[in-house]
């Protein structure tokens, strides 16, 4: 999954950086309304955490310029305004969910899920394709009951493919999905995550899930 923080604060918006990419998240940057304006312009976001008090265009007027436009990136606005005005006022302008400092950072992992969720109209944190289940809230997952030892990363692909089970996704759209502006992958890093989650996945003589499409890319289904 790809985020945009939007934080003026170097110290939080460093810490949560670091604490959602442990936990498999690509982060992106912006420190005010212009960089974010710039971001969201180029790239597609999973979920825009979005500060309210930015230097330049504050975080309600980027809300409401996304909005108006047509952009329905599920918002998180993340503020120390915690007054009831300022939270209808938030969630009046399209915010999906409204989180106020101090906070802890499962919470903020949580809600970060359940946004998702609810935007792809997924009732149940559980994602099954085949024998293999998947617990996006847990970040756990089994396959015929036997629990699986994933990295970050690893389970960040996984969850890439499983959201969509049966779609295709390209080397490019994987490698969006998978890496930040900060980070410098290698030509070759999408194909050997897959390599690697595909043999976790199917040790043995388990039947294999990630299949290739010759030209195309990668999928998540049962056959072939």
């Amino acid at each position: 999954m790809r985020l945009l923080l939007v934080e003026d604060s170097q110290r939080l918006r460093v810490t949560l950086v670091r604490a959602l990419a442990r936990l498999g998240y690509a982060v992106d940057e912006a420190r005010g309304g212009d960089e974010a304006m710039a971001s969201v312009g180029v790239h597609p976001y999973d979920v825009i955490i979005l500060d309210l008090m930015l230097p330049g265009k504050s975080g309600l007027e980027l809300l409401e310029t996304w909005r108006r436009r047509g952009d329905l990136t599920p918002v998180i606005i993340l503020t120390a305004l915690a007054s009831v005005a300022d939270r209808v006022r938030g969630l009046a302008l399209g915010a999906d969910d409204y989180l106020v400092k101090p906070f802890a950072i499962e919470e903020l992992a949580a809600r970060l899920e359940a946004v998702i969720r609810r935007h792809r109209g997924q009732a149940d944190s559980r994602i099954r394709v085949a024998d293999l289940e998947i617990d996006l809230a847990a970040r756990t997952v089994r396959r015929r009951g036997t629990a699986l030892s994933l990295t970050a990363r690893e389970f960040s692909l996984l969850e890439c493919l499983a959201r969509h089970p049966g779609r295709v996704f390209s080397r490019e759209q994987i490698e969006a999905r998978l890496y930040g502006e900060a980070d410098s992958p290698l030509s070759n890093a999408v194909d050997a995550a897959i390599y690697a989650l595909r043999r976790k996945l199917s040790p043995g003589d388990e039947p294999v899930l990630i299949h290739t499409r010759r030209g195309l890319g990668y999928v998540l289904q049962e056959s072939p």
